[in-house]
């Protein structure tokens, strides 16, 4: 075996000795750590890790994190937020910052959630020493690598645009970080993707109001109908009642002709009753 082939073998021993013994109470460090050195039969690998600093407790608590595989969304919303950062894409950013406040404000307290359940009490600064370094993941790749390699010795800050300070921060061999250079045609590419999942949101959320616009006139639409259909049905009872009024008015004045067909006979008859006894009286003597 060569020795780059060699040096790598002993690179990846070390970080996978750093990343057990990071994961370990603080102090229970320096014990398991010579322990582990005694045991490791490669002079080189041993020294290296017989050389591994005790992390701080803030540095502990995100390497719990990195080992619970606790970091997940916090590292893809990191990449979200450094590519807004590169679209200068402000309603995205302001979206995203909301999310990341959200989320560090979380975690920083699964962190100490996390160290209190091995018996270790996490100070207010040493919360804060938290926060700052995951504030540092979510805007620079190469501290998010560091943050979830779980081999932290100490905390990171991020300050201001300038890239963060690793140095000596990682136990072990640097973490390789996920983020690629970006070429013209890579923020071109990646631009006209967020220009059309834009397009694509509006044209959701226009469907969306024209879908409710439909659910909301079909509403008015029945309740109208329904109104139409009671006055319709009203209309058709008093057509009935008023068809069954002309029949009873057609024969009430059939009746009425007839009963002044007959008054007139009457009166004639009378008026002939009268005419005679006029004439009967005229005849008696006086």
């Amino acid at each position: 075996m060569g020795d780059a082939a060699t040096s790598a073998e002993n690179g990846a021993s070390v970080d996978a000795a750093a990343a057990e013994l990071y994961a370990r109470e603080p102090g229970e460090f320096t014990a398991a750590r010579n322990t582990r050195a005694d045991a490791t039969t490669d002079r080189a690998a041993a020294k290296a890790i017989r050389a591994l600093r005790k992390p701080t407790v803030a540095a502990w608590a995100v390497n719990l994190l990195a080992q619970g595989q606790r970091l997940g969304d916090a590292l893809e919303l990191a990449a979200e937020l450094r590519e807004a950062q590169e679209d200068l894409d402000a309603a995205e950013l302001s979206r995203l910052g909301r999310q990341r406040r959200a989320l560090v404000a979380a975690l920083a307290a699964d962190a100490v959630g996390l160290a209190r359940a091995r018996g270790v009490a996490v100070s207010q600064s040493a919360r804060d020493e938290i926060e700052n370094t995951l504030n540092a993941a979510m805007t620079d790749a190469a501290a998010a690598a560091a943050v979830g390699s779980g081999r932290l010795v100490r905390t990171l800050r991020a300050s201001g645009l300038e890239e963060v300070d690793l140095e000596g921060a990682v136990a072990g061999s640097a973490p390789a970080s996920a983020a690629q250079p970006r070429t013209r045609d890579d923020l071109a590419e990646r631009r006209a993707r967020k220009e059309a999942e834009r397009v694509l949101r509006e044209a959701e959320r226009a469907l969306a109001d024209a879908d409710r616009d439909v659910a909301r006139t079909a509403a008015r639409e029945a309740k109208a109908r329904e109104r139409a259909g009671h006055l319709q049905e009203r209309i058709d009872d008093v057509q009935a009642q008023l068809d069954a009024l002309r029949a009873d008015a057609s024969t009430a004045a059939s009746d009425l002709d007839e009963r002044t067909a007959e008054h007139r006979t009457a009166r004639s008859l009378a008026d002939d009753a009268r005419a005679a006894r006029d004439a009967a009286r005229a005849g008696v003597p006086s």
